[in-house]
């Protein structure tokens, strides 16, 4: 084996899982949205902007959503880089996670064949005395009306509609996903052009 081969294999055994993903440009979000989770995806995001400014992020989510400040810092990040992030959908992407995934660059937002979109109105447990129950209200219907816009941007659904949905619990399977703007193809195989693809290679 060449040395400079031996030196790059050598270097890839040394390197934990989560290191090796993110050489490809593959970031995870597993689980609950929250500050630590969205401050690990947006500095990796951001890592990878510096690194090679310009090039695709493959960002996969399995998440049940969670705060929706975290969830609005990680949607502006996306928003922020100027390498394109393509989302993946495997298992779930509920509530904030719904928002990430539609987020992605169009035309590479992705959703495997059993996962399930789930999208509603944020929750908010409001206590206190009368005018901070007040105030906690305002800034609940404030943010769901950010929420709403944003997935109306994203989907190509109306506004009202966005919100007609989201009043409960609505759920998609992939196809479902796929028919509301919420995703653009069903995966069963890595798409098109992957194999030019480092993260796929």
């Amino acid at each position: 084996m060449p040395a400079a081969s031996n030196v790059s294999y050598q270097r890839t055994r040394e390197m934990s899982i989560d290191e090796l993903l993110l050489e490809n440009r593959i970031v995870f979000l597993i689980g609950e949205i929250n500050h630590a989770s969205a401050a690990r995806v947006m500095m990796q995001m951001l890592y990878l902007e510096n690194q090679k400014r310009g090039s695709e992020i493959n960002f996969y989510i399995n998440s049940p959503g969670g705060a929706v400040d975290d969830t609005l810092a990680l949607f502006d990040t996306m928003k922020f880089l100027s390498s394109p992030v393509s989302t993946y959908c495997i298992g779930r992407a509920y509530s904030g996670g719904a928002v990430l995934l539609a987020a992605g660059e169009k035309g590479k937002r992705y959703i495997l064949p059993h996962a399930k979109v789930m999208i509603h109105q944020p929750y908010g447990g409001v206590t206190g005395q009368a005018a901070d129950i007040k105030i906690q209200a305002e800034q609940i219907i404030k943010m769901k009306q950010g929420l709403n816009k944003i997935l109306a941007d994203c989907t190509g659904q109306s506004y009202d509609q966005i919100a007609k949905d989201a009043e409960r619990d609505k759920y998609f399977d992939a196809e479902e996903a796929k028919a509301y703007g919420l995703v653009d193809e069903v995966l069963e195989h890595p798409p098109a052009g992957a194999a030019a693809n480092p993260a796929f290679s």
